[in-house]
């Protein structure tokens, strides 16, 4: 892993011209051009917003401007994962002339997707720090945690990118299934809804890394508290897990990928 890592550093121009390539690619033509950035957030939250006011009516429950502000802050990085995720899965079959004509880490490909994503991701966190302003949500010591709670949702994010763009080529109906997962994962995840509302189910929820992280993120953003140590080690333990996973993965299929894309 060591070696492949090294190899990426090396090409890390190549990287980077890829990932200008595929924003070039996603925004051309387009009429909103980078506001599609921030534009599907927007939506995200809309729709979170009617959930959880739905789930105020019935409870009996006001939706304040704190409760829409913790379903910004967890649907942008949730729009991250889920974007990274769709593109990654087609980086390999989608370069088909690159990687049959010639050579470079193919782990490139997947990387400058997500990259791309995380521009993306860049531009709504902007954004949403205006929001937070505005809403005078305030300032804490806790988010020092935020570098290390994004750091895990990408590695995570990375790790399986690379296992499902691997798998994708070898049996190209995994597209299929991981766009199914994607579209109800949301359902799945604390993202318009706090863990807590599930009392007793809640460790089920936060079992999905994911949405360990994204409470996290919640936690030290808008409720200024420090993210559960528990969940934490166990988000981080996991994300490091898949990461090391993929890359071992996909530098082992890799010198198969040219004769059977």
């Amino acid at each position: 892993m060591v070696q492949m890592l090294k190899e990426i550093f090396e090409y890390r121009d190549l990287a980077w011209m890829l990932t200008l390539r595929d924003l070039r690619v996603r925004y051309k033509q387009a009429a909103m051009g980078f506001l599609w950035a921030v534009f599907m957030p927007i939506v995200a939250v809309c729709a979170g917003i009617l959930i959880k006011q739905a789930m105020a009516v019935v409870s009996h429950q006001s939706l304040n401007i704190r409760g829409i502000m913790s379903i910004s802050v967890r649907v942008l990085p949730w729009t991250f994962f889920i974007s990274s995720i769709r593109f990654s899965v087609q980086a390999l079959v989608g370069n088909t002339s690159l990687i049959t004509k010639i050579y470079f880490p193919r782990a490139i490909l997947v990387l400058s997707s997500i990259l791309a994503c995380l521009f993306d991701f860049a531009i709504g966190s902007g954004v949403l720090v205006v929001l937070l302003t505005i809403f005078n949500v305030g300032l804490s010591l806790t988010l020092l945690w935020l570098p290390l709670l994004l750091l895990l949702l990408v590695l995570f994010t990375t790790g399986l990118g690379l296992i499902l763009s691997c798998a994708n080529l070898f049996y190209r109906d995994v597209k299929y299934i991981v766009e199914v997962i994607l579209m109800y994962g949301i359902f799945f995840t604390p993202v318009f809804y706090d863990a807590n509302t599930f009392g007793r189910l809640k460790p089920f929820m936060l079992l999905n890394p994911i949405g360990s992280i994204l409470e996290g993120i919640n936690q030290v953003v808008v409720i200024h508290l420090a993210p559960d140590k528990f969940w934490t080690t166990y988000a981080a333990l996991i994300s490091v897990s898949i990461f090391i996973l993929g890359m071992s993965i996909f530098h082992k299929n890799e010198h198969l990928f040219a004769e059977n894309i």
